[in-house]
């Protein structure tokens, strides 16, 4: 018989190549073999799959971000820590998805990879920086589309002055101070 275990929704907001999934999936990993139940919520995959056809105007986006949010606090009430990198670049959509798991009586966490965007367009590991910087697309997150950095995260992460490795460790400390690993 397994014990019953606590879930908690984790999302990690920042920047486009801010580092968000690389330190979901290293963190994924460390709980995994600690034994805990561990989702991570793509938001690539989020947006092919439960997402598809939804655009990137003000609306679309905090639809994504209800509809993630809403997965996410299912996953977490039945007990499983659910890793969510996604940008959720507005405020007042992040707040909904906060407000939900409250009335739910559900953990949420909520992570800003604090990354320069100097630094997320060398990373550019989509290419989406350079495709801007050409014409090709617009409406990039903290460049030509806004991005409301939280005021009051539950843990920054500063992922340019530290390894993947060091970032996962900080989000696991949190995540051990608050009873959850």
């Amino acid at each position: 018989m397994s014990v019953t275990e606590t879930g908690a929704t984790i999302w990690l907001t920042g920047l486009p190549s801010a580092g968000k999934t690389t330190i979901a999936y290293e963190l994924a990993g460390r709980l995994r073999t600690e034994g805990h139940k561990v989702e991570v919520l793509d938001g690539d995959e989020i947006r092919k799959f439960l997402s598809a056809g939804l655009g990137f105007s003000r609306e679309d986006r905090h639809t994504n971000v209800a509809r993630i949010g809403f997965v996410a606090e299912l996953l977490a009430a039945n007990g499983v820590k659910v890793l969510v990198p996604v940008i959720a670049p507005f405020a007042d959509s992040r707040e909904a998805v906060r407000k939900r798991h409250a009335a739910e009586s559900t953990t949420y966490l909520e992570v800003h990879v604090a990354t320069p965007v100097e630094v997320c367009s060398v990373r550019d590991v989509k290419g989406l920086y350079a495709k801007q910087a050409a014409g090709e697309i617009s409406g990039l997150t903290g460049v030509d589309d806004p991005y409301e950095a939280p005021e009051s995260p539950d843990l920054r992460i500063e992922s340019h002055q530290q390894t993947v490795q060091e970032s996962a460790a900080a989000l696991h400390a949190l995540l051990t101070e608050r009873g959850l690993a």
